[in-house]
């Protein structure tokens, strides 16, 4: 098939397009032309790159026209932040397209309250990003029920791999919690490190939308979790990592209001964000009806990026 991703070459994207140039699918990867992907491919070379700022696009009001003109079988939308965007991009390719793919996430549904958590629980999402992508989630399931428009949403977890800074044990993206770790520091956590965090390896999510595609039948006019098969807590996160380098973790646990003082605003808030959230997902539905099927674990995706950033000197362990 004929398959336009629109934002291709990001995390997911440096896997999945690869991956479906292999199949044998025509690819056109739609993108600002402002980043390569994180690992060179010489599939790349059968790929068709189309230069659209999605931003000025839609502020002209023809990016879904420019899209439409592609004549995708399939759309895989990958940067899409706001309801109005997906409006303006379903209108575009009603009736143009067999498959419309959305990239949504695990945010979407706000603090955990079952766990795992289920795509049927009712959403209760904060913060800009969840509000606006949960927005987006529940518009395409409307129009793929009632009007048949063809969506299927996929929703990962924190995405981790080779190439760039995992969420780290203390829920921030500072690389130094890490050498901390590795060199038997002691490691201060908010609260009692209970909290959870569910990362997914980007191939991991690239097979998913491949699965999607492949089990058409049954993704349309659905939402499925992409997550490793388990989430885990900061405290047990950060006593794996220290194992890796033959270490016991030395771990001290701070009330969240003394914590805060200990880091950066910045990290601050990236934690607050995490453990408000505390993902734990299921992955039952999409094992049930795409076949999901995850080849990494949560630990086993961190430690491929953690060696990454070891092999290019950016952490010292």
């Amino acid at each position: 098939m004929r398959v336009v991703v629109i934002g291709g070459t990001g995390h997911v994207g440096t896997y999945m397009v690869p991956r479906l140039v292999n199949q044998g699918h025509d690819v056109v990867v739609v993108s600002r032309g402002q980043r390569k992907p994180y690992q060179s491919s010489r599939a790349w070379d059968r790929v068709s790159l189309v230069e659209i700022d999605r931003a000025v696009a839609e502020e002209a009001g023809d990016f879904g026209e420019r899209i439409r003109r592609l004549e995708p079988d399939v759309a895989i939308d990958m940067i899409c932040f706001t309801l109005e965007s997906a409006q303006h991009l379903v209108e575009a390719l009603r009736g143009r397209v067999q498959h419309f793919l959305h990239c949504g996430t695990i945010w979407a549904h706000g603090p955990s309250v079952i766990v795992p958590t289920t795509e049927e629980q009712a959403r209760r999402a904060f913060g800009a990003y969840g509000i606006q992508k949960a927005a987006i989630e529940g518009y395409l399931l409307r129009e793929a029920r009632l009007s048949g428009f063809p969506a299927t949403v996929l929703m990962p977890g924190h995405i981790v791999g080779p190439g760039w800074v995992p969420l780290n044990p203390a829920g921030h993206f500072n690389p130094a919690v890490f050498e901390t770790l590795a060199r038997g520091e002691e490691l201060l956590l908010p609260n009692l490190g209970m909290e959870t965090v569910h990362h997914v390896h980007a191939d991991d999510i690239a097979l998913a939308f491949l699965q999607a595609m492949a089990h058409w039948s049954t993704s349309v006019g659905q939402n499925f979790h992409v997550v490793s098969p388990a989430a885990i807590t900061l405290r047990g996160y950060a006593e794996a990592v220290a194992s890796w380098f033959g270490r016991e973790a030395r771990l001290r646990f701070l009330p969240w209001d003394e914590w805060v003082e200990t880091v950066t605003p910045e990290e601050a808030q990236a934690t607050w964000d995490h453990i408000a959230h505390s993902p734990n997902c299921s992955i039952a539905k999409a094992q049930r009806l795409i076949n999901y099927q995850p080849r990494y674990s949560s630990l086993q995706a961190v430690q491929e990026a953690v060696t990454w950033l070891i092999e290019q000197e950016r952490i010292s362990a």
